[in-house]
């Protein structure tokens, strides 16, 4: 029907004209919306790009927390192990300290029992101050003989009670130079 209203000499009429324009626009419009389809499909493409790489990002950091806190827990429980361990030896330095200690107030109040009926059979003054004499000189001597016994043993446990958590200060102060800032 639009054929027949066409004026032959070559002009074209509004209808034609019109279906021309909404032909034009059409294709504009479908250009447009396949341009706007693509940057969508870019755009929606990148944020699932970016966040892929976020939460691989937080994935990665999360897990390196997670290893740091193990790590931690684990350099904390073997600090109570060595305050335990530290403990025992303390107790057994104690009791070997209390047995010596009693060992040497029995064989001294013995010692000196002994010396009291040594000096009541004495006959004279002499003979008495020469027991006395003897008696402090012997219990002098076996009193520096244990005090230097006694120091050697506080001493020894001393560093044997310091030992494990002075290795744990050693692992501490080493963990330490590894971190950087």
């Amino acid at each position: 029907m639009i054929a027949y209203m066409m004026p032959i000499t070559g002009t074209k009429t509004p209808e034609i004209e019109m279906v021309a324009r909404t032909t034009a626009a059409h294709k504009f419009v479908s250009d447009k919306t396949i341009d706007a389809s693509n940057v969508l499909q870019d755009a929606t493409a990148k944020v699932e790009t970016f966040v892929a790489d976020t939460q691989k990002t937080v994935t990665e950091q999360f897990e390196k927390l997670s290893k740091g806190f193990e790590g931690l827990t684990a350099f904390g429980q073997e600090n109570v192990d060595a305050l335990v361990k530290s403990s025992e030896i303390a107790a057994k330095a104690a009791e070997g300290i209390g047995t010596e200690f009693s060992a040497y107030s029995k064989k001294a109040f013995e010692d000196g029992v002994a010396a009291a009926q040594e000096f009541a059979s004495a006959k004279t003054m002499t003979e008495l101050f020469e027991k006395q004499t003897s008696y402090a000189q012997t219990a002098f001597e076996g009193f520096v003989s244990q005090a230097t016994k006694m120091n050697e043993i506080y001493v020894a446990a001393a560093k044997d009670i310091t030992a494990p958590i002075g290795a744990r200060v050693s692992k501490a102060t080493e963990a330490m130079k590894t971190f950087s800032l």
